[in-house]
């Protein structure tokens, strides 16, 4: 009786080791994938506020499209999103004003911020264009260094 449960426990015991050794074949692409890409992001490392959002109002999508063309041709900026129809109330020359906007967001390095304000304010159709700005803290390294490659220093 002793013997029949050694070997009961023995069987159980190599279904179990068979079990795991399959389990890891069948797992060992998934957690290397994830190995892989948990490595990738922790290795590479990112310095807050090397890069910037900044925002830019347009009157319109055929303006916010010309400036955004230029802006990424002429490398200020990695990435322009234009965001349609937003509603802008502001005061103006003592005013309320109320319009409907388009808004850019532009991905750059940071120290191309006045650059690009420069370009902007030379091509814009407001009296005032609206250039802000707000330093990136933290994102997605391989997007980061992205913007990085793409924007020259």
């Amino acid at each position: 009786m002793h013997s029949q449960g050694f070997r009961t426990l023995h069987y159980q015991l190599l279904c179990l080791t068979v079990s795991v050794a399959l389990l890891s074949l069948f797992m060992y692409p998934v957690l290397r994938t994830v190995g892989v890409r948990l490595f990738s992001m922790a290795a590479e490392t990112y310095t807050s506020g090397t890069h910037s959002a900044a925002f830019v109002t347009c009157p319109n999508d055929t303006v916010a499209k010309d400036i955004a063309r230029g802006i990424v041709t002429k490398k200020l900026a990695a990435c322009v999103n234009i965001i349609p129809q937003i509603t802008s109330v502001y005061e103006w020359k003592g005013k309320i004003e109320e319009d409907v906007e388009v808004l850019l967001m532009i991905k750059t390095r940071t120290s191309k911020i006045s650059e690009l304000a420069e370009y902007v304010r030379s091509v814009h159709p407001y009296e005032v264009a609206e250039v802000i700005s707000v330093p990136i803290d933290q994102g997605n390294p391989p997007y980061l260094k992205w913007i990085g490659d793409i924007v020259p220093e």
